[in-house]
């Protein structure tokens, strides 16, 4: 504890204030031009980045129920440019009263897939309504109810669902089918609908105003309260009014350190991120990347990445209950004795690294960037977990459940919906906080500044780490978004790639270094990004074009 305290000292006495002028203009890049323009609406009638991330956050629960919504949970990481205040917001959800790991085991002792990540028994408190009333309250100009009202207008009157929207539904058709809530809502007549579809939520529209008025008890205590309950029960879950009134999100302090002459301002736990990406980045330091090709480069990339993925089956778990190293692990130190053990031309089989103790531990998430004409900073990611979450939606509340019981470990050493693993650091009890890969993330030098984040489950924390590094090679938003990606977690022993992410040769000299390549058919997450030169006042945004209606603005 005294080793985090003094890492956390002499991060606090590096620049976090902008000397330079603010930007004059604003930067949002969302996975939604509707959530986009909901941020921009707000700032025009005399918001700040904090109100905007509100609107853009509830818009994106309406236009993008798929990925995140208020059923789920958020970290909202904030630079506030009047005094430099910089803090991550948890609205991580959290295990009921009554958890017990055995009830999501089958007859033989092995984890049973569906009942973690679907129906109620998924589902944990949701965290994204306390966020939004705390960000608004704390941070923002104006009152909740006008930051809420885009999204309240978007869910009465209605939109068209993306094809993107459309084709999770046909995925999860059956899944969604079991549930009358969720099937009245997301399959009318029963079938997937089709392009051109208006979805009208006026459900949902209710909620959001109902959260508008009071506030925190509007969602966690009193008849909406006891409705939630009551429908998560008859889903098969165990929740109780007890669990939802005990929710409350957490400030905790964000992982911080230098990264060639930058700070570099990202997600604590309950997020592995923020210490992965520090591992990581402290690895890549030592060597002088620029001057590698791309084999070579890759190679280094893909072995810290190893090592970082390896540290967080052992030693990640909620930081209210579970003691983590998080000074060593963040340590240059440590990344320099990590350093060594690389080999330059070989690759270090996962098997020979030394397994995480035992016992000692989405792929829909969303992610949107913000930079305001004062030079605040948002950076916030936000999920239900997988793709409609527990396919879940309790009649007249229009949202549907998280399964984020899927992030703990659920049984030591059983890879979750992502693949990875963990042991008892990660271990679901009652009030913890899953581990989570969200990794919202900003980059302040001494005259630039990058907002990124990605969904993408697993893979969020090396798709950030990706993204830096292209943004320290010269890439602008727009292009670091659209990169193409490779992941390697440490388990399986596999570099999984996007399609055509390698050439042939690329691919031949990664597998002669001992490397397994795995290339998939599928594009991977959905990364929103914005920048700032401070000295220049340009802003730049960037939304990947895996999407359909992600949108970057400028204004």
């Amino acid at each position: 504890m005294i080793r985090l305290r003094a890492l956390l000292f002499v991060a606090a006495l590096l620049p976090c204030s902008f000397a330079a002028a603010a930007p004059g203009k604003a930067a949002i890049a969302s996975a939604h031009k509707l959530a986009t323009e909901a941020g921009f609406d707000v700032l025009a009638a005399g918001g700040n980045a904090f109100d905007a991330a509100v609107a853009v956050s509830a818009a994106l629960s309406v236009v993008e129920p798929q990925s995140s919504g208020i059923g789920g949970g958020a970290f909202f990481l904030v630079h506030r440019a009047k005094d430099g205040k910089q803090v991550l917001v948890d609205a991580r959800e959290t295990a009921p009263a009554a958890t017990d790991a055995k009830a999501y085991l089958d007859a033989n002792g092995e984890l049973d897939r569906d009942k973690s990540v679907n129906g109620g028994l998924a589902a944990g408190i949701p965290g994204e309504p306390a966020a939004l009333v705390w960000v608004a309250q704390h941070y923002g100009r104006l009152p909740l109810k006008q930051s809420l009202a885009p999204a309240i207008r978007l869910a009465r009157d209605g939109f068209a669902p993306d094809a993107r929207s459309l084709m999770r539904i046909g995925q999860r058709k059956d899944v969604i089918a079991r549930d009358a809530g969720a099937s009245a809502l997301f399959l009318p007549g029963g079938e997937v609908p089709g392009a051109g579809w208006v979805l009208k939520n006026p459900d949902l529209a209710r909620t959001l105003e109902l959260i508008a008025e009071r506030g925190h008890k509007g969602f966690y205590e009193g008849e909406f309260a006891e409705k939630l309950v009551a429908g998560v029960k008859k889903a098969g879950g165990n929740w109780s009014r007890e669990d939802l009134a005990a929710y409350a999100v957490r400030e905790r302090e964000p992982i911080v350190f230098q990264y060639r002459g930058h700070k570099v301002v990202t997600a604590p736990p309950p997020s592995s991120g923020g210490i992965a990406l520090a591992e990581m980045l402290n690895i890549l330091q030592g060597y002088d990347l620029t001057r590698l090709d791309r084999v070579e480069r890759t190679h280094l990339v893909v072995e810290a990445m190893r090592r970082a993925y390896r540290d967080r089956a052992e030693y990640l778990g909620d930081p209210d209950f579970v003691k983590m190293p998080v000074a060593e692990l963040t340590s240059p130190l440590y990344a320099a004795g990590l350093r060594a053990s690389i080999h330059p031309k070989k690759a270090t089989p996962s098997d020979s690294l030394p397994g995480y103790m035992a016992p000692v531990q989405g792929t829909d998430t969303t992610h949107f960037s913000i930079i305001d004409a004062d030079g605040n900073l948002a950076a916030v990611t936000q999920t239900v977990n997988l793709p409609f979450g527990a396919a879940v939606v309790v009649p007249g509340t229009g949202f549907v459940l998280n399964n984020e019981m899927d992030d703990f470990a659920l049984k030591a050493g059983a890879p979750n919906a992502y693949g990875l693993v963990g042991a008892d650091a990660n271990a679901p009890r009652p009030g913890h906080r899953p581990l989570s890969s969200m990794t919202p993330t900003f980059v302040i030098g001494p005259e630039r500044t990058l907002v990124i984040g990605t969904p993408g489950g697993s893979r969020i924390i090396t798709m950030v780490l990706e993204g830096i590094l292209a943004w320290f090679d010269g890439d602008a938003p727009q292009q670091l978004v659209d990169n193409k990606r490779f992941h390697h977690q440490y388990l399986p022993d596999v570099i999984s790639t996007e399609k055509d992410a390698f050439t042939p040769a690329e691919r031949k000299a990664l597998q002669a270094m001992g490397h397994v390549l795995s290339e998939g058919e599928q594009p991977w997450g959905f990364m929103n990004a914005v920048d700032w030169n401070r000295k220049t006042g340009e802003l730049r945004g960037g939304s990947d074009s895996r999407g359909v209606s992600g949108t970057a603005l400028v204004r």
